[in-house]
């Protein structure tokens, strides 16, 4: 009977593990940005098999080439019946000699991983 019993809590254990890696990591697909002057809206589409509040895109970011933050547009809830889906971030303020800037996403279980989008800032 224990024996029966561990076997069924390994397998409802492998399967919660399995469920939350099997999301992946985060992809950026594509991002453009619209500017005046020094000031961006960026907007970004972002691609993750969200699986709920435990495995889901929770940010992306606007980083340097060097791996400089500069901004960060917060994801406040799964999108699990929305892929790939695109938001905006505005106000961006680009830092003088910036001439593109890289978009990278972060999800709650993997951190920052997958596709990285480089993006050519309009002059």
């Amino acid at each position: 009977m224990f024996r029966a019993f561990a076997t069924i809590i390994f397998s409802v254990l492998s399967c919660l593990s399995t469920t939350q890696l099997w999301a992946g990591e985060t992809d950026v697909v594509n991002a453009k940005a619209r500017c005046t002057q020094r000031v961006c809206t960026i907007s970004a589409t972002v691609r993750h098999d969200d699986t709920g509040w435990d495995h889901y895109a929770n940010h992306w970011r606007v980083v340097t080439p060097e791996g400089e933050e500069i901004a960060r547009r917060v994801l406040y809830h799964p999108h699990e019946n929305e892929q790939p889906f695109t938001r905006s971030l505005s106000q961006v303020q680009i830092p003088p000699g910036v001439d593109r800037v890289v978009i990278e996403a972060h999800d709650s279980v993997h951190d920052y991983g997958g596709q990285r989008f480089t993006l050519q800032l309009p002059e």
